[in-house]
């Protein structure tokens, strides 16, 4: 009688296996997946909650890029120099993207640094907000209302070094 020899089955032999080559890609997708639905709930989770205009939209039945290209065209009313006549101050708006991000610049008479500029709607009423930070103006923002008649921003500038806030305007350069 021959004696046969049991070899053991090393994992390569498993892995060149057609089945077990399937098992491995099997694993390897649903990894992939819940790494990705993961990733997806991590990123809701940082806006908040809040519901974006798009989410809004697709509440009342309007399409998210009615909402996009409506509220970029509003924001663009925003591009341009605008003047605070009380102190020689510049805001210049380069552009907002439709989201209501902005390309914006703060000049007193030198550009002081711009943290954070954005543009909101509220039905027909355009927003603006702007943040500095640089020395002397740690955290100094502006929350500004659009006002068409008068082709003006108007709101209140908080400054941060002294915790005053004062009313002001901005006018359109010409």
């Amino acid at each position: 009688m021959s004696k046969r020899k049991h070899r053991k089955r090393s994992r390569r032999d498993l892995a060149a296996k057609p089945s077990g080559r399937r098992a491995a890609l099997i694993a390897a997708a649903v990894v992939l997946a819940v790494g990705i639905f993961a990733a997806v709930l991590l990123l809701r989770g940082e806006r908040g909650g809040t519901i974006t205009p798009a989410a809004s939209s697709a509440a009342q039945g309007t399409p998210p890029a009615a909402v996009a290209v409506a509220a970029s065209s509003g924001f663009r009313t925003l591009n341009g120099r605008w003047l605070r006549p009380d102190g020689g101050y510049i805001l210049e708006v380069r552009a907002v993207g439709a989201g209501g991000k902005m390309d914006a610049v703060y000049l007193n008479p030198r550009p002081i640094h711009v943290a954070r500029a954005e543009a909101t709607s509220e039905g027909a009423t355009l927003k603006v907000f702007v943040e500095l930070r640089a020395p002397g103006y740690p955290g100094s923002t502006y929350t500004l209302t659009y006002d068409p008649k008068r082709d003006q921003l108007e709101g209140v500038y908080f400054q941060a070094a002294l915790r005053q806030s004062f009313d002001v305007v901005f006018v359109r350069m010409k």
